[in-house]
């Protein structure tokens, strides 16, 4: 029996995704959760063989909720099912230690055999987020600048490329606006950009948001 554990906001969501796996895994034992906190709750308490985790829910960023439970949790293994296109969390996901990232348009098969291949002890990348690895940290060239930033830095330099401002940001990843502040000046220096005009077109030209 595989214990799985879905950590998703929306109830349709998660009531699809119950029986995608459901018809694909019949002996699977499905928990669900609405949020980060309730998430961490639960896998102290339980030992799950894989937890299925949106970026986006209540109680805490999905980046840090991945974090924390790879600190707490280490051989839990978790596949990242969100909205975000590969190119914008997919790697950072990868270096905090998920073992699969899929985005939700993907098919019920494929979800079905990420899930098996990573409880197997094996991880799940798609052929162009494979491409993507390639590219960004063994290109011609070098490794992308933005590959150089911390996975905190990278957060703030998507939403600021995404034409968040410091307040909001600030108040979405429950820091000071001041940190949002040093931060950017940290992603200014390390993408050589100017200021946040610049920062929009160097993410749009790498296609890491729309």
């Amino acid at each position: 029996m595989i214990r799985i554990i879905l950590a998703d906001d929306h109830p349709v969501v998660r009531r699809g995704l119950r029986e995608i796996i459901s018809e694909g895994l019949p002996s699977a034992q499905v928990t669900e959760v609405s949020n980060g906190l309730e998430l961490m709750r639960r896998v102290r308490e339980v030992d799950y063989d894989i937890v299925i985790l949106d970026l986006s829910m209540p109680g805490g960023d999905g980046l840090d909720t991945l974090g924390k439970l790879k600190k707490e949790k280490p051989r839990l293994r978790v596949l990242v099912l969100t909205i975000h296109p590969e190119r914008r969390y997919a790697v950072q996901c990868l270096k905090l230690g998920a073992d699969g990232y899929l985005t939700k348009d993907t098919a019920p098969d494929e979800l079905v055999l990420a899930i098996k291949r990573i409880v197997a002890g094996r991880r799940y990348i798609s052929t162009t987020l494979a491409e993507q690895l390639t590219e960004e940290l063994v290109g011609p060239t070098g490794p992308a600048p933005h590959s150089a930033l911390t996975d905190r830095e990278y957060q703030v330099f998507i939403l600021i490329a995404s034409g968040e401002r410091i307040k909001d940001i600030a108040d979405k990843l429950h820091l000071s606006a001041k940190t949002v502040s040093t931060y950017r000046s940290r992603i200014l220096e390390k993408l050589r950009c100017r200021n946040t005009v610049d920062i929009i077109r160097y993410a749009m030209e790498n296609k890491l948001v729309e």
